[in-house]
């Protein structure tokens, strides 16, 4: 739980340096909330942003957001999967700046010119996630 708590708090801090918002401006469990609005994305564009680029979010609302609840204005991640599998806090750094790539990308190109980034990010996700295989021992 230390570990996890740990984790999400790094990959909020570097979220924040990103020039995202976070709820609350930082997390005290292991479930970090990404306000999407300082880079005028939506949940549900950047939650399959992610997917292609070989991150699991989901979108969710964030206090008094604007959009419908089928659009959102925010994500949500998590520390536990990564943390179970092994990653720590440099692992965290890395997804952390991935995200933030993609969504650079995806607010500067939109979703048809993002394709490239979000290949390449998913070879990054592949690189780190064969360093912690899930099942070592197979």
């Amino acid at each position: 739980a230390k570990a996890g708590l740990e984790n999400a708090r790094v990959l909020a801090d570097v979220l924040i340096k990103g020039g995202l918002d976070i709820g609350a401006g930082g997390t005290d469990s292991h479930i970090v909330l990404v306000d999407l609005r300082p880079k005028k994305l939506t949940g549900d564009i950047t939650e399959k942003a992610l997917e292609r680029a070989g991150m699991t979010c989901n979108k969710n609302a964030v206090p008094y957001d604007p959009e419908k609840p089928m659009v959102t204005s925010g994500v949500r991640l998590g520390s536990p999967a990564g943390t179970t599998r092994g990653f720590g806090v440099a692992e965290f750094r890395q997804i952390g700046e991935m995200v933030v790539g993609v969504l650079d990308g995806l607010a500067a190109n939109g979703v048809e010119g993002n394709a490239a980034l979000e290949k390449a990010v998913r070879q990054k996700v592949g690189v780190l996630c064969a360093k912690f295989p899930i099942y070592p021992n197979l």
